[in-house]
């Protein structure tokens, strides 16, 4: 008695007999092609099966120590920068921050990019499954020519089908796994762009809000200058109207009085600016924020920085993180053109059943089906292929430059907030001194304008420089804290919050 064997049972046991020798053959060819090619067999195997270089991470120049790590002030030790911008103790440039991390839509739009990412990778590891897996149906009612040479006595008919294609290239080469390899670390790429985001998120917040400190201290103390001045004026005229007065005296007096004002109209139109642009950063409509705000003196900026060394900055920053993950994605690609010098192998197949009439489709005898292995490989190409090797090791060497570059030009950002937060301490010392002489100065020529005998020009020097050195003192004392976080920012501070937020940590 012999056994009943389905045709799909049947078609299957025969095509994998078939199968079984034609693989061994052309894996003899890959192997050949392989040897042939641009990369020994020894390197295939230790690659894990896959043609193309394996990634190492780049040199990155970087100096050994800071330019004023020895100064007073600067401190080497490791920064742990996850809430920097707490070290101004102020609780509305918190309030901001925390505000401007929930709410930034730029922000909002690097995670977009994250989840673009990820689905990219998973689209990238879909093609290691068999790439096809279609199902078909079709019914049809068919008509032929009864004109055309031999035809047939039936040529109307009705035709039904269904099945399931498929098509599995198998990754020899690797091609399809060094696109995951690249899928992976454009991943990871976009989250770094994400984390680079926010750090200049945070640093843009803080440095805005103390831009709208530094512009009210200017406004008060021209506002208090004007009020100076307008003293004097009204001492020039009076001694004009007396008879013991000059035209020049006057006239001084008023064009610095004027000029004042305009001053204090310029600060205002910046004020407002800074204003408009910290709405833009908490992602609201532009409104006044004074009123939220206050008007209150700059925090106080600590007396020293926490810098750590330079080789830091690698492992801190996110733009360099990301700098470095697309040199591997870069790498990835190059073998990716590589595996095209290479015969590619699939399996195809298709498993149906096909019949006239509808009622006898899933009978045994209207099965069909066919499946076996496949080989394609791009001959001839007339250095296409080689060229497109060599064109991804261009990119390839073109974003090591540019990861090397990045971790130049970030050395030179710290070691530039560095100076100005130290060298704007001096000058806020020296401009400090000077602006209370000019006050004194001014003071006393108030007084003594009061007496006709008095030379004006000398309150009109006394109560000009006063309005120079004071706006240059406040602007200084902004500088101090512009420095403190162009420092915090250029080492990559602040990304932690989105880490801390994550483990279930407040932000």
């Amino acid at each position: 008695m012999v056994a009943y064997i389905h045709p799909f049972h049947r078609l299957l046991l025969v095509a994998t007999c078939r199968a079984s020798r034609w693989a061994l053959g052309v894996l003899a060819l890959g192997l050949v092609a392989s040897l042939s090619g641009c990369t020994s067999l020894d390197e295939y195997v230790s690659n894990g099966f896959k043609v193309g270089p394996n990634y190492q991470k780049p040199p990155a120049p970087v100096a050994s120590a800071w330019i004023d790590s020895k100064s007073k002030g600067v401190n080497v030790a490791s920064p742990d920068l996850d809430r920097w911008w707490s070290v101004f103790n102020d609780s509305k440039l918190n309030s901001l921050i925390d505000q401007a991390y929930s709410q930034n839509l730029d922000l909002r739009t690097a995670g977009t990019r994250i989840l673009a990412a990820r689905a990219t990778r998973n689209i990238a590891a879909g093609n290691l499954f068999p790439q096809l897996q279609e199902a078909f149906a079709d019914i049809s009612r068919n008509g032929l020519s009864g004109s055309t040479a031999n035809p047939i006595p039936d040529r109307f008919f009705d035709n039904s089908a269904v099945g399931f294609n498929l098509a599995w290239e198998i990754d020899f080469w690797g091609r399809f796994r060094r696109g995951v390899e690249s899928a992976d670390a454009e991943l990871d790429a976009s989250i770094e762009n994400y984390d680079d985001a926010l750090v200049l998120l945070l640093s843009d917040v803080a440095s805005t809000y103390i831009e709208i400190r530094v512009f009210q201290q200017r406004i008060k103390y021209a506002a208090e200058n004007i009020l100076i001045q307008t003293e004097l004026v009204k001492q020039a005229e009076d001694r004009l109207k007396g008879g013991v007065g000059r035209k020049i005296d006057q006239g001084q007096m008023r064009s610095n009085l004027t000029d004042t004002q305009a001053l204090k109209e310029q600060l205002e139109i910046g004020l407002r600016l800074a204003n408009n642009r910290l709405c833009i950063l908490l992602g609201v409509p532009v409104r006044d924020l004074l009123p939220e705000l206050g008007d209150q003196p700059l925090p106080p900026t600590p007396p020293e920085v926490i810098v750590g060394i330079p080789a830091e900055l690698l492992r801190r920053r996110p733009d360099l993180r990301r700098a470095e993950r697309l040199v591997a994605a870069q790498s990835a690609r190059i073998g990716i053109a590589t595996s095209n010098l290479y015969p590619r192998f699939s399996l195809l197949g298709t498993l149906g059943y096909e019949a006239e009439n509808f009622s006898d489709l899933f009978t045994s005898k209207s099965f069909i089906g066919s499946i076996g292995p496949n080989m394609r490989w791009d001959i001839l190409n007339y250095g296409r292929l080689v060229n497109g090797i060599r064109f991804e090791d261009a990119r390839f060497q073109t974003t090591v430059l540019d990861y090397q570059s990045a971790v130049l030009r970030a050395g030179r950002e710290v070691e530039d907030g560095v100076v100005l937060f130290l060298r704007s301490q001096a000058q806020v010392k020296h401009l400090t001194e000077s602006a209370k002489e000019a006050k004194i100065a001014a003071d006393e020529s108030v007084i003594l304008s009061k007496d006709v005998k008095f030379d004006l020009n000398r309150a009109f020097v006394t109560s000009n420089f006063l309005v120079t050195q004071q706006d240059k003192l406040a602007v200084a004392e902004g500088d101090i804290a512009q420095g403190l976080i162009q420092v915090y920012r250029a080492l990559g501070g602040g990304w932690e919050i989105r880490r801390n937020e994550q483990k279930g940590d407040q932000p």
